[in-house]
């Protein structure tokens, strides 16, 4: 199975945070397919601190949940701080790790929910995922991340190369 992974840091060292993620999965999985970084603003909360994202592909014959208990374990090693404030509300973060999705599949349940749902909302998701598996079609809508991309109402991500 190919898993499409979404990597976020917006605090701290943010390409360091990012890449010690990058290396734990590696550990992990072995090779990696890495889209470029993008720059973004936050996302459903007000922060002065914008988001570095990359998107990430590899495969693993594991199961699902076990490959999401290792991500969060992972997470859990760079920052064991919360993602939400006390009130549930978005927090600034030095890390987190989404599944984007896996293949095909679709899963629904309490604690893991692919592809993400928030998926097709989200540009800082779409545009690392156009790069690294443009052709990967979404299983409920069958739309591709280009077509996503393009149904929203503006492209707020900065795609960055290694110098910027």
């Amino acid at each position: 199975m190919y898993y499409i992974i979404n990597i976020g840091s917006n605090l701290g060292d943010r390409r360091l945070n990012l890449s010690r993620a990058m290396a734990a999965i590696m550990r992990n999985w072995g090779n990696i397919e890495m889209s470029h970084v993008v720059e973004t603003e936050a996302f459903g909360f007000a922060s002065e601190h914008k988001f570095l994202n990359v998107g990430i592909m590899f495969s693993s014959g594991e199961d699902p949940h076990e490959v999401l208990r290792l991500l969060q374990e992972i997470e859990r090693s760079i920052s064991p701080d919360s993602h939400r404030r006390s009130d549930g509300s978005y927090a600034d973060r030095l890390i987190d790790i989404d599944i984007v999705a896996i293949d095909d599949k679709v899963i629904d349940d309490p604690d893991l929910k692919v592809p993400h749902p928030h998926l097709a909302e989200r540009d800082f998701f779409l545009v690392p995922l156009e790069e690294i598996a443009p052709a990967w079609k979404h299983p409920l809508t069958g739309l591709t991340p280009t077509e996503m991309l393009a149904s929203l109402p503006t492209n707020t991500t900065h795609r960055l190369t290694p110098d910027s």
